[in-house]
């Protein structure tokens, strides 16, 4: 039996997502981050970071923490959303660092000071919002000629997608990336993705909203 430890966020989703699309069996562990439960010594022992999401995965014995970690470790043992040859499987692992070197962090950081922080300070958001649209211009770009990041559907996508579909959360549209909508509006129509995003439970915008202020703590 696979355990996830997770919370809804984009990063916890991004793994819920996989399972998903998996069609695996796994059981959910809900972690309260408005509680602190993620800094308590329990969890501690599983992902001395501190953070969601982590796997502890009963039949290989393995406990894993950091989202792209987990996403490639289920890739290789379901042999699946991951290529085999070295040029298809370094693609799909480019996009994905570059949802976790860059997407992720300059988004969260726009969700920060445009939707948390206690004090707004307009240079700090038009900084991280315009990092953004940079980013959203890559993805579009790269998006004009190709239906998904990297080939065929894969991680790259579900981990890219957690994020970019939250884009309004950092005050950021995507109406003007007209590529970039169509992959979003499209991979948000698949079955996995809908229920996969609805993992630990769906929670209203209040929820996120204490949630957020909580990481910045």
């Amino acid at each position: 039996m696979l355990k996830l430890y997770t919370a809804a966020t984009p990063n916890g989703w991004k793994i819920s997502v996989l399972l998903e699309e998996l069609g695996i069996d796994y059981e959910v562990r809900p972690i309260n981050l408005t509680a602190n439960e993620q800094k308590s010594p329990e969890y501690l022992a599983i992902n001395p970071n501190g953070r969601i999401p982590a796997i502890i995965d009963t039949e290989t014995d393995m406990t894993i923490f950091e989202s792209g970690a987990i996403m490639i470790y289920l890739a290789e043992k379901h042999k699946r959303f991951l290529p085999e040859d070295i040029p298809g499987r370094t693609m799909v692992i480019q996009w994905l660092m570059f949802q976790i070197s860059g997407i992720g962090p300059m988004m969260g950081q726009a969700n920060v000071f445009f939707r948390y922080f206690p004090k707004k300070i307009p240079e700090a958001i038009e900084r991280y919002q315009n990092e953004v649209k940079r980013l959203f211009t890559v993805l579009d770009g790269h998006l004009n000629d190709r239906e998904y990041l990297a080939g065929d559907y894969s991680i790259a996508d579900m981990a890219n997608w957690c994020w970019v579909h939250t884009h309004n959360w950092s005050g950021v549209e995507i109406s003007s990336f007209k590529n970039l909508k169509r992959w979003n509006d499209q991979i948000g129509q698949r079955p996995a993705i809908i229920k996969g995003i609805q993992i630990p439970a769906k929670v209203s915008k209040a929820d996120i909203k204490k949630a957020g202020q909580q990481l910045i703590k």
